[in-house]
């Protein structure tokens, strides 16, 4: 494993990358047995929502649509084998190249895209669906469960330099889709085309899109998302999850295992 103060998978031109254009991608980067990890613990959870739209008659929940589109949210909460990755020394060194030595895990999901039928999701900002609250730009690791192309769906990041901001600008919501939608230019955006296992790094303020699966194939996805603070409503409750992960750039333990 490498010294805590030492981020030897991320270089000074990725540094720069995120500084400058609010992404960059490191491939390959998850050990199998993390990634075996989420993997297995994604069809367990397709599983399950599965079963519960069944039993409830539903085929949307939120901008979740049955054998279409999953978003799982907070899955460590009943899942917490989960902690091994979020709070991997990987997951680290990330936050310390791209927050600072302090960072708070803020809230995680799984993203899956149906076979031959999984829909695109629109243009946003992270920051977009937290609109509720004022924060400082946090942080998104989108994790790649499959090798990622075009033909199933992959994400599409816009670089700040050609969205023309990095602030948070108001979405609207689809009303058939119920996305939140923030971009409605014509940049197609820089597709991720990279095998599993690697990450997608980027700013919650980085507008994304990603395409429909056309693939035989689940198109799954793990987010993880970390802030150099705590984000909270002006009544002071959190917003999501504020759970301490790094101080003075090393791992603290998990609380979640008192």
């Amino acid at each position: 494993m490498p010294a805590a103060d030492t981020d030897t998978r991320i270089s000074e031109v990725q540094r720069r990358q995120y500084k400058e254009e609010g992404f960059f991608v490191l491939e390959r980067a998850i050990p199998e047995e993390h990634l075996e990890l989420l993997r297995d613990e994604c069809a367990h959870f397709v599983r399950k929502t599965d079963a519960e739209m069944k039993a409830a008659g539903q085929a949307r929940q939120g901008i979740t649509h049955a054998g279409k589109r999953y978003f799982i949210a907070q899955p460590s909460l009943q899942r917490p084998r989960l902690f091994e990755f979020l709070r991997s020394e990987l997951m680290a060194e990330i936050c310390r190249a791209t927050l600072g030595p302090t960072a708070y895990f803020f809230y995680e999901q799984y993203v899956v895209k149906g076979a031959e039928q999984g829909l695109p999701f629109s243009w946003h900002q992270d920051s977009g669906y937290v609109a509720d609250v004022k924060h400082k730009p946090y942080l998104t690791c989108w994790c790649a469960l499959d090798d990622m192309s075009e033909f199933n769906g992959t994400a599409y990041i816009l670089p700040f330099s050609r969205a023309g901001t990095r602030e948070v600008v108001p979405h609207v919501r689809d009303p058939q889709t119920n996305d939140l939608v923030g971009y409605h230019g014509k940049d197609p955006g820089d597709p991720v085309l990279a095998p599993a296992g690697s990450i997608a790094v980027f700013s919650s303020v980085t507008f994304h899109r990603s395409g429909q699966n056309r693939s035989p194939n689940l198109r799954r996805v793990y987010l993880a998302q970390y802030g150099a603070e705590p984000i909270r409503l002006p009544d002071g409750k959190d917003r999501a999850r504020c759970e301490l992960f790094l101080k003075d750039g090393k791992i603290v333990p998990n609380p979640a295992k008192g």
